[in-house]
């Protein structure tokens, strides 16, 4: 990132993550105090909870919407696996295996076009699930996962997950509804790449960020954010720059910190709130 954008005297590096614990569904995976602040683009997502407030990392929050009985039968057929930086889970045109419930971390989904970089069209964290082609009887994936932040996640077979949608499961019901929510952030994302500058749509994806990584301060390099919005690097730069000199952001060697949770909010295009009062009202 250009020289300007750096805040004199921002923090360094902070440690590296430490190996995934296991979570209680229904409790926090970590205390606050637990997450390391540099965890690149790491994820549990706000979009329930108020405006300015981040959620916490916890079990994913779609396992926990099951009824008991129904959270524990398909707890009992998942596996706990880490979410490791730039780590590919899905590929376009390639038969998915698995489903992943993430508890934490961030998952970017992101359409290829040609010899372009990938564009993003989605982000996953602990709000819902990857794999939703295989819920709704498709094997393969129209787009690319890849591990934005570390995290880690409930990873469910493909044949226990088609054995769960039979008949009239609870799990059945919810993943229709979360079916609902993300092709509204698919088409809430298509309007708002046509119609909003770039500083609102930045505004909007670090607010994302900060929801899944429950914490003010996160890794993301300039080049990954033009990538993902499909914009030139002087765009990210400018918008960015501007978000500083606001005092809503720092940033520091890839380190981004927010500032004023609000300003950022306020500086965000509608399509942040859209979403958000999109899944509230849809999940419950």
């Amino acid at each position: 990132m250009d020289p300007h954008l750096v805040k004199p005297g921002a923090a360094g590096p902070a440690p590296a993550d430490p190996a995934p614990r296991t979570p209680r569904c229904g409790a926090p995976a970590h205390r606050p105090s637990d997450r390391p602040s540099d965890s690149p683009l790491q994820t549990p997502s706000a979009l329930a909870l108020a405006p300015s407030e981040p959620c916490l990392p916890r079990c994913n929050q779609l396992i926990e919407r099951l009824p008991p009985a129904d959270r524990q039968r398909l707890l009992a057929v998942c596996d706990w696996v880490p979410l490791p930086l730039s780590d590919v889970l899905c590929a376009p045109d390639q038969a998915s295996e698995h489903a992943y419930f993430p508890a934490s971390g961030v998952i970017s989904m992101a359409l290829l076009a040609d010899a372009h970089p990938g564009l993003e069209v989605g982000m996953v964290g602990c709000e819902g699930m990857l794999g939703l082609p295989l819920a709704l009887g498709v094997q393969g994936e129209p787009l690319r996962a890849t591990v934005q932040g570390a995290g880690a996640a409930w990873r469910l077979p493909a044949a226990a997950l088609r054995r769960e949608m039979a008949g009239g499961s609870a799990l059945r019901s919810l993943l229709s509804r979360y079916v609902f929510v993300r092709m509204a952030e698919l088409a809430t994302g298509a309007a708002c790449q046509r119609f909003h500058l770039i500083g609102p749509r930045l505004a909007r994806r670090l607010l994302m960020s900060q929801d899944r990584a429950g914490a003010q301060r996160f890794h993301v390099t300039q080049e990954f954010l033009a990538n993902m919005l499909g914009v030139r690097r002087v765009g990210v730069t400018t918008a960015a720059a501007a978000l500083q000199r606001s005092g809503v952001i720092a940033y520091h060697r890839g380190d981004l910190t927010v500032l004023d949770r609000p300003g950022l909010e306020a500086a965000a295009c509608s399509c942040y709130a859209r979403d958000r009062q999109s899944y509230a009202r849809l999940m419950g």
